[in-house]
């Protein structure tokens, strides 16, 4: 496992065992704690979940159509096959609809909720995300301060505009970074406001890890860290059996780095049996994982996952956007699995 995922599985572990359980917006009773802190050293390691496969090309994609396209139209990502935004699309007749709770006499009541954009806004978010980037020219501003004016102590990119709160479809939940230069190494601190860790917190670290790294690279600095800091994460109510599954594969590895290669081989073997003998794939008997195998593969045939960039791009707006994304990999990235997670508005 990555430090990463030691350090992710600390954290469901702290939301499941200590977190209060509380109603919201959405409707779907979340699990929270109030406030955590994380850490990442770029130098040691890129930060990617092995403890459930992270689909790394659309996170990045999402990330350049906040930074680098700068665009708040879903149909952006659409057409790369990037579908994490369709929930919150605007429609043609310039309305966003939704299931959500509303507060009334003090309680929540479930309703339809219609709320309705000026003419222009459809098939967008609103005035979320990459409309305040390109509104406020805050990627160009960012890499010409960093080029120009290394040791600035304002070098802060807030996606948090109060003026355009009212239409956007949802308020940035990541929405604040500041930037430093020290010894020839660019770091960054992140701000999150609101964190659905299952589904969005791997994504937005992997993010902004990428996203340091491209902007180190055309500024001819080196990636250093990103410190990262979350008010409330949660976890929802119907996402606590896939976080489960996710503390089992954890524990499993855990368990069987301590044998040895034979025995892990030995093992390899008897699982890969077990899961040709299983005729009924939705039998409730159905307990040996393919989940299992591949920890035991990345046990025996240890890799490290590392970022590549194409060296030769030194401008930002030159990172390859298209649906290949031919600019950018993660290498060597070695999973335990898939692991689905429902979306909730």
């Amino acid at each position: 496992m990555t430090k990463w995922d030691k350090e992710y599985i600390k954290l469901c572990k702290k939301i499941l065992d200590e977190g209060k359980e509380v109603e919201n917006r959405t409707g779907i009773n979340t699990i929270k704690i109030p406030a955590y802190h994380l850490h990442f050293d770029l130098r040691e390691e890129f930060p990617v979940l092995a403890t459930k496969q992270l689909f790394f090309r659309q996170a990045i994609l999402e990330m350049l159509w906040i930074y680098q396209a700068q665009s708040n139209d879903v149909r952006w990502l659409q057409e790369r096959n990037v579908h994490i935004w369709d929930e919150w699309e605007i429609a043609e007749d310039g309305a966003w609809h939704a299931i959500q709770n509303v507060k009334e006499n003090g309680k929540y009541v479930k309703k339809e909720i219609v709320k309705k954009f000026p003419e222009g806004y459809e098939h967008t978010i609103g005035t979320a995300y990459g409309y305040i980037v390109n509104k406020f020219q805050m990627t160009q501003n960012l890499i010409k301060t960093i080029k120009e004016n290394s040791t600035d102590r304002r070098m802060v990119m807030s996606l948090w505009q109060n003026d355009y709160l009212d239409t956007a479809v949802l308020p940035s939940c990541v929405w604040s970074s500041e930037w430093d230069v020290t010894d020839g190494y660019l770091n960054l601190w992140v701000h999150q406001r609101s964190c659905d860790v299952p589904l969005g917190l791997p994504f937005n670290v992997t993010q902004y890890a990428t996203l340091l790294s491209m902007i180190a690279q055309v500024t001819n600095l080196n990636p250093g860290f990103v410190s990262y800091s979350i008010n409330e994460p949660h976890i929802y109510v119907n996402q606590i059996d896939g976080i489960k599954e996710q503390l089992r594969r954890g524990r499993t590895y855990e368990s069987f780095s301590r044998m040895t290669p034979t025995k892990l081989e030995q093992l390899k073997i008897e699982l890969e049996n077990k899961l040709l003998t299983i005729e009924d794939k939705e039998s409730k008997e159905y307990i040996v994982t393919d989940s299992d195998i591949r920890i035991i593969d990345i046990i025996l045939n240890p890799v490290k996952p590392e970022l590549w960039l194409d060296p030769s791009i030194d401008d930002f707006y030159k990172f390859d956007n298209s649906k290949d994304m031919k600019h950018a990999k993660v290498k060597n990235y070695k999973h335990m699995g898939k692991l689905p997670f429902k979306v909730t508005q």
